[in-house]
């Protein structure tokens, strides 16, 4: 059985994709690091997922925080789970047509007949498997902000299987799998567009069909919904900054090469200037520095960064964190008051236009001294890399917001996708769970 794996041909140049499983006998002192290093990077990304229960749970009402934690307690499992049975497979077995890695792949099935794929003997390929298994539960637990607050709590489960069996797994084919996006050259290195362009995508499929929560948009007004704990959201947001320290420098997937202290840099530096961009660009639109705005932008800025982090210099990134700073205000304001989509904690802005924009960014600041090979326009490169770069996301937005559509459509159709209006007034924690997060309190409603 053969997977692709993530590994440095280079000191500067990542190659994904290198075909082979690992026997036993090749792992000296340095495959014993990068497997060490690969599961480390991997721990911190799973570690993510309490950033994103404290941020989610922080910037939505008390009455739905037990709904809210439980959501991101069990992305996880489900991720555990479906990438274990047949989203690994798809995402990173033999290729086929460009479109999809070979379900003859499938480990259990490989593991009932021949007893060998889970014995031990390829040891990095099973620690790539856990660091991608956390990168699909990354993608599933975005689109919980998007449709927070107002749907059914099974009617969530069925769509977290459903994007991390047949949608997540194919896009990461196409980029990460030797799939045709791989084929035509376009980089994304650690997921912009793979892990946050999907799970926005559906964020926003899911927010759409959904519709907004009772008095967000009434008599022409645009309501605000404050979150109740601004605490929690800005522990989330620091614990997701330290959680992309594994995220990006992890995929380089070797411990032995000197570009994870260039990503690092890179990754922390357009968190900056992402955070201080959004804090400005508030404090400018309103009078006052808005502290949730300014976690969007810390966080925008390394959604930004993720796709060129190995690509571009270190004065780049804190260039794409400051535009993507400033590109979160703008467009949380277009899409809550112009679209009138309601998404509760900015999570279509922050992930999916945030990752659109900087994985576009690849095509025009990527610098050959970083690359190996490729250059975006500012340093040589012309226009190719950059249309390689439109080309996949528009491909992958056009894929992932179409399918999800459709399976929420379909959701709401065969079980109903929404709580009803008494739930969602009452509160999710009640309605959903028979719970409060915070009995000594009286629940607003």
């Amino acid at each position: 059985m053969k997977y692709k794996l993530l590994k440095i041909a280079t000191i500067s140049l990542p190659v994904m994709c290198i075909p082979g499983t690992v026997s036993a006998a090749e792992y000296g002192p340095v495959n014993a690091i990068d497997t060490t290093w690969i599961l480390l990077a991997a721990f911190l990304v799973f570690f993510m997922n309490l950033g994103f229960a404290m941020l989610e749970t922080g910037m939505q009402r008390a009455k739905n925080a037990s709904n809210i934690c439980m959501k991101n307690l069990i992305t996880p499992v489900i991720g555990a789970i479906t990438f274990f049975i047949v989203g690994f497979t798809l995402a990173f077995g033999t290729d086929i047509a460009g479109f999809t890695g070979s379900i003859a792949d499938f480990p259990l099935l490989n593991a009932i007949s021949t007893g060998d794929i889970w014995t031990g003997t390829n040891v990095t390929t099973y620690a790539f498997f856990v660091f991608q298994t956390m990168f699909a539960a990354t993608a599933a637990t975005i689109v919980s902000g998007a449709v927070g607050e107002r749907i059914k709590f099974s009617a969530y489960l069925l769509f977290t299987a459903v994007i991390l069996a047949g949608i997540y797994p194919f896009v990461a084919h196409w980029i990460w799998g030797g799939g045709w996006l791989f084929d035509l050259g376009m980089i994304d290195f650690a997921g912009s567009t793979v892990v946050h362009l999907v799970g926005g995508g559906a964020g926003l499929a899911g927010a759409i069909v959904l519709g907004p929560r009772i008095g967000k948009y009434f008599n022409g007004k645009v309501n605000i919904i404050p979150g109740h704990s601004i605490t929690l959201a800005t522990i989330g947001g620091l614990v997701l900054w330290f959680g992309w320290f594994g995220f990006n420098p992890g995929s380089t997937a070797s411990a032995s090469v000197p570009s994870i202290a260039t990503i690092a840099v890179t990754t922390n530096i357009a968190a900056a200037g992402g955070a201080i961009a959004a804090m400005a660009t508030s404090w400018i639109r309103s009078g006052k520095p808005d502290v949730g705005m300014t976690i969007n932008g810390l966080l925008v800025g390394l959604v930004a960064i993720t796709a060129g982090c190995a690509s571009v210099s270190p004065a780049s990134a804190l260039i794409i964190g400051l535009i993507a700073g400033v590109l979160v205000v703008l467009a949380v304001d277009f899409i809550d008051r112009v679209l009138r989509i309601d998404d509760p904690v900015g999570a279509v802005s922050v992930h999916g236009v945030g990752g659109a924009f900087g994985t576009l960014m690849v095509g025009i600041f990527a610098d050959a001294t970083y690359t190996g090979g490729a250059s975006g326009l500012l340093f040589g490169g012309g226009l190719a890399q950059l249309g390689v770069q439109a080309l996949g996301v528009a491909s992958v937005f056009a894929f992932v917001f179409a399918g999800s559509y459709i399976v929420f459509k379909i959701i709401d159709k065969v079980m109903g996708l929404r709580v009803s209006e008494e739930s969602e007034i009452r509160g999710l924690d009640v309605s959903e769970h028979g719970m409060v997060a915070y009995p000594d309190f009286e629940v607003p409603s």
